[in-house]
């Protein structure tokens, strides 16, 4: 009885200890949020005094308004809202059909192409800025959001991510049965891929969605009216050279944050369980 009430103990100060750790990070990944949500409520003689205040104020409103008086924040959102969303379904789409000819249909030159594919993953983004340029220049697309939507369709990263996925989680015997009960490679992308990947789909949508949305240097590049900002290249305009109200511009940044928080949430579920997946198949 000893050795098991002993047992018992021990496991209780190990889901103790786990249970600590996870609360401290929990913590010091959520004090980001609260401290610019702080900011965001206080004027910037209280942002600016020593020691700084750690609780809400009463000014989020009037830091709110001067955003708004400020840039164009409404249709700022609603453009990087439409780009996000089209580029993240584009990406979904797109990736998972490449993702499922690279996992289960064979032709040739399959691997090269898939280590081609890999290979310009290791190519920072920014040495293409100049070609994509000249192309969005001859293609009469600068100061268009189809300069940000296009080039983000296609994604290395998530065409290697469905490729495993698929690979691992849709068995070759049901896309064999399907092929011999005469389904078209595409009703077998269709049917039978798509309800299997889904907790993929909303780990690849967070991650593409929250670039597209956190992007800014491209945008920066090609737009340059600011009737066509994304929100991160409009909340460049809240910094002023000579006076810096950090309470205004924390405003700004935390309500463009919002959405990216509502994406995570309403896709949480979904992407744990892409994440466990694998721990708990047998």
């Amino acid at each position: 009885m000893s050795t098991q009430a002993s047992m018992k103990t021990k496991n209780t100060m190990e889901k103790g200890f786990i249970y600590l750790i996870l609360a401290v990070a929990a913590i010091l990944s959520i004090f980001p949020f609260y401290w610019m949500f702080v900011m965001a409520t206080n004027h910037n003689s209280v942002i600016n005094s020593v020691p700084p205040a750690f609780i809400p104020g009463a000014e989020l409103v009037a830091n709110f308004k001067n955003v708004i008086n400020t840039i164009d924040f409404f249709g700022a959102m609603w453009n990087s809202l439409l780009v996000s969303t089209i580029t993240t379904i584009g990406v979904l789409f797109l990736c998972s059909l490449a993702g499922f000819a690279f996992a289960k249909l064979k032709f040739k030159g399959k691997n090269f192409l898939f280590i081609a594919i890999l290979v310009t993953m290791m190519i920072p983004p920014q040495l293409g800025l100049i070609p994509q340029y000249i192309i969005v220049t001859k293609l009469d697309w600068l100061n268009d959001l189809k300069a940000i939507i296009f080039p983000g369709l296609i994604d290395a990263f998530g065409i290697f991510w469905m490729r495993q996925y698929i690979s691992s989680n849709v068995p070759d015997e049901l896309v064999d049965a399907a092929k011999i009960d005469g389904c078209t490679n595409f009703r077998v992308y269709w049917n039978i891929a798509i309800p299997v990947i889904i907790p993929a789909f909303a780990t690849l949508a967070i991650i593409r969605f929250m670039y597209i949305w956190n992007d800014f240097l491209w945008p920066l590049v090609v737009l340059r009216e600011e009737s066509s900002y994304t929100i991160q290249v409009a909340l460049r305009g809240l910094i002023d050279n000579y006076v810096r109200d950090n309470g205004m511009i924390m405003s700004g940044t935390f309500w463009a944050t919002v959405p990216l928080i509502i994406i995570f949430l309403l896709l949480n579920r979904l992407f744990i369980s892409s994440l466990t997946e694998g721990a708990v198949k047998s």
